[in-house]
């Protein structure tokens, strides 16, 4: 897998396949809406959604009133769908088309939203410039809110080998920059029935002594 293009590889997902056809689809983000509303997120936090691609997470933060939302993907397929879905109201959203892996933020977030794109990081030193960009670029009292697959779910998707978590890992992972709030486990069920297992986990920022 060494020359595997990760992007091109999305790239022809997005092209080939339609939003509700592939197996992250979610009509309501349920869960990740939850963790907005139990911790009392402003509406002018600056918020961002890492792998967020056509998902409808931006329709309903939109919904709510939130204001300063980016979104990141490395398939521009999938900007350009979601742009196209939200029609006049995408020119209130940033979008940015580049690979997690090597994100160089150019301000400071207030929450950090990530489901299903850090369980593609398998390779050491892309997860450890992964939470390096996010402790860097989360402001002091930044709220990180990662939803990957369980040790109880698959070790593939769309394909790619990802990297499991259970809370613990994910909690040991993380405990160099962020501090656990709460975990939990969920049962996502794909559009072909299939149930999907993911730990979501949300983290404050560590304060610097």
């Amino acid at each position: 897998m060494e020359n595997f293009d990760r992007k091109k590889h999305w790239e022809n997902i997005y092209r080939t396949k339609e939003l509700k056809d592939v197996s992250w689809f979610q009509p309501k983000p349920k869960t990740s809406l939850d963790f907005f509303r139990q911790l009392n997120i402003p509406k002018s936090a600056k918020v961002i959604d890492i792998g967020g691609g056509d998902s409808f997470l931006v329709d309903r933060l939109l919904d709510l009133g939130y204001q300063e939302i980016t979104v990141l993907d490395i398939s521009a397929a999938a900007i350009d769908r979601a742009k196209h879905r939200l029609g006049e109201r995408a020119k209130n959203v940033k979008w940015i088309v580049t690979d997690a892996a090597n994100f160089k933020p150019v301000e400071k977030y207030d929450f950090w939203h990530d489901r299903a794109a850090f369980h593609f990081l398998t390779n050491e030193t892309e997860i450890s410039n992964y939470l390096e960009t996010a402790q860097q670029n989360i402001n002091p009292k930044g709220v990180l809110v990662i939803g990957t697959f369980s040790e109880q779910g698959p070790n593939k998707c769309s394909g790619i080998k990802i990297k499991q978590y259970s809370e613990t890992t994910m909690t040991d992972r993380l405990k160099k920059f962020f501090e656990k709030i709460k975990c939990i486990t969920v049962d996502h069920k794909t559009p072909l029935g299939i149930i999907q297992n993911f730990v979501f986990c949300s983290f404050r920022k560590l304060q610097k002594v």
